[in-house]
């Protein structure tokens, strides 16, 4: 897929349509609130979850669909290894967020506080306040669905767990302009011990490469 094609899917999967690239990070504290009832069981249990990796496969808006591998380790950090030969990354270190195709030699960064994401990685699920916009519980799936309007707009993520096993299955991120990109997980293992350096940014990459972009 074409560096354009990634970038638009990755961008959209982490929720950071309309956010301007930059090399720093801005953190917001979040209010505390009662969680209800009905959430509660699935933000306990996924507290305990600190690591889990495995493998994606990733919906675009348009039918895009591309995959690879994902680590996680709670709170703040992932990281997706996209197939193919463009070498396509995206990291978070727990502050920002980077989008890395080593082929076309391009980076972009933002902010992890101002996407959705970091609902999903924060140390809990931060059912606080009014993030809370709907829980639905079925026989074979519960959905959480957050907001924060303060700092991500428009942008929800929906959530989809097991609700026997209370496990993550997949989440949906609806941009800011109303469109869905929706990341399925699976051959998930959890406990998993990371080297920290799978989640190290190179800010001075991402400096040298937006340098000369601008230079040219």
């Amino acid at each position: 897929m074409a560096r354009r094609g990634f970038l638009g899917l990755a961008v959209a999967a982490f929720g950071v349509v309309g956010l301007q690239a930059m090399p720093g990070f801005d953190m917001i504290a979040a209010a505390q609130a009662a969680p209800s009832d009905a959430a509660q069981k699935i933000a306990d249990h996924f507290a305990s979850v600190r690591t889990m990796t495995g493998e994606f496969v990733q919906f675009g808006p348009r039918g895009e669909q591309t995959g690879g591998k994902f680590f996680i380790e709670r709170p703040g950090k992932i990281r997706f290894d996209y197939d193919g030969a463009s070498r396509f990354q995206v990291v978070s270190d727990g502050q920002s967020v980077v989008l890395d195709n080593r082929k076309m030699n391009t980076v972009d960064l933002y902010p992890l506080s101002k996407t959705p994401l970091k609902l999903l990685l924060d140390e809990r699920i931060d059912l606080s306040g009014n993030k809370v916009r709907s829980v639905k519980e079925e026989d074979d799936l519960t959905t959480i669905q957050l907001a924060d309007k303060s700092v991500f707009g428009n942008s929800t993520i929906t959530m989809m767990f097991d609700p026997k096993s209370y496990e993550l299955r997949q989440w949906t991120i609806k941009d800011a302009q109303g469109k869905d990109t929706t990341v399925m997980i699976f051959n998930v293992r959890q406990g998993v011990k990371f080297d920290q350096s799978l989640f190290k940014i190179d800010y001075q990459r991402n400096l040298d490469v937006n340098k000369k972009k601008s230079n040219r």
